[in-house]
């Protein structure tokens, strides 16, 4: 008799279907059922119904639609996470139309977003099935910590976009700059961050991984609630004190000197530690550019992009910190970075403008 497999030994992970449209139940239910690592636990048809659903069984996760009869599934998503948290993935064909409303589900909780078309077609949702799959096993490991999943594709470091910062080499430029990459979870970790920054603070750059679709309504709901400027970054935008520039989704964003300014540099090129944008080709791109003159922090998230760039950045002299255990949503990309001795600091959540602050301070 063969002996189990490793994935055997795992039960799938349970997922509940809230959405309004029969046919899209149906499609989900075919894509999610294919995958031997996932289970349909139910698909209803609005947010009563799942709600009822849950006070008898709790899933794994939940993949929601926004537009449904009833209760729309913002404000469910909203009940949900202030009542009974579980880890949702929206699906929903809001993104071309008002990708604001994405972003505010982002904010709401939601784990991750997967686009659909105003007519929801199964050819499309098949195109869709592998990144559906992925979202929600992501979405099952944000509260089963410790559960790992191999995927396929190589993993590319930041050899393909940057250069190896030289021992012992001059940084290009003195300015003092902060460099934030973040994931799951990152979302709000980016709004308490950004909240705490004075309208004087050193420039931001930061990378959260996020399609390319919402980067734009994400950085304008937070220049919306913050003191300072957030805006989504363009090629050779210039960094500047109160503000913050988030990379846009599908590309890479790297710093560069402009004489004695700094800007930055947002392009296209492979995925990095699986990702697009990477944290660890900003962190890089930090460490080559601004050296000791540098402050890296990598919050919550699952994997482990940012590990090697901060590393990176700590070894020229930049000052570093890591997001607590306790504060994350998914304790990955902090203790990856940690294991890996790039973590000057770990601190919570809210403490860590503060100390990003001190940090600015005592490198002017």
């Amino acid at each position: 008799m063969p002996a189990p497999s490793a994935r055997a030994e795992q039960p799938a992970y349970r997922v509940l279907i809230v959405d309004d449209s029969a046919v899209v139940r149906q499609a989900l239910r075919e894509i999610i059922e294919s995958d031997p690592s996932l289970e349909v636990m139910g698909a209803v048809g609005d947010p009563y119904a799942a709600a009822q659903k849950i006070r008898h069984e709790t899933p794994d996760a939940i993949i929601l639609d926004l537009e449904m009869p009833k209760m729309d599934g913002l404000t469910f998503l909203r009940k949900l996470m202030a009542q009974h948290p579980l880890p949702v993935v929206v699906c929903s064909s809001h993104a071309s139309a008002n990708s604001e409303i994405l972003v505010k589900a982002r904010l709401a909780g939601a784990v991750d977003v997967i686009c659909k078309p105003q007519m929801a077609a199964r050819d499309f949702f098949d195109a869709q099935r592998t990144a559906i799959c992925n979202a929600l096993r992501s979405a099952a490991q944000a509260k089963v910590k410790g559960a790992s999943f191999t995927k396929s594709e190589p993993k590319l470091t930041a050899d393909v976009m940057v250069r190896p910062p030289k021992p012992g080499a001059a940084p290009k430029s003195s300015v003092t700059v902060i460099a934030v990459g973040a994931s799951t979870g990152g979302t709000d970790a980016l709004r308490v961050f950004l909240q705490a920054m004075p309208v004087d603070c050193p420039p931001i750059a930061v990378v959260q991984h996020m399609p390319k679709d919402f980067t734009s309504g994400f950085a304008k709901t937070l220049n919306d609630i913050c003191t300072i400027q957030v805006k989504e970054a363009k090629n050779n935008d210039i960094l500047q004190r109160g503000q913050a520039l988030i990379a846009p989704g599908n590309v890479h964003m790297m710093l560069k000197a402009v004489g004695s300014r700094l800007g930055v540099e947002v392009r296209d090129g492979p995925l990095v530690s699986r990702h697009r944008p990477s944290v660890d080709v900003l962190f890089r791109s930090a460490a080559r550019t601004v050296g000791e003159h540098g402050i890296g922090i990598i919050m919550t998230g699952m994997g482990d992009d940012g590990a090697r760039g901060l590393k990176e950045m700590r070894d020229v002299g930049a000052r570093t910190l890591g997001q607590d255990e306790a504060t994350c949503i998914v304790y990955g990309m902090p203790k990856a970075a940690k294991a890996y001795g790039a973590v000057e600091e770990e601190l919570p959540l809210t403490r860590l403008a503060t100390a990003a602050l001190r940090f600015g301070q005592s490198a002017c």
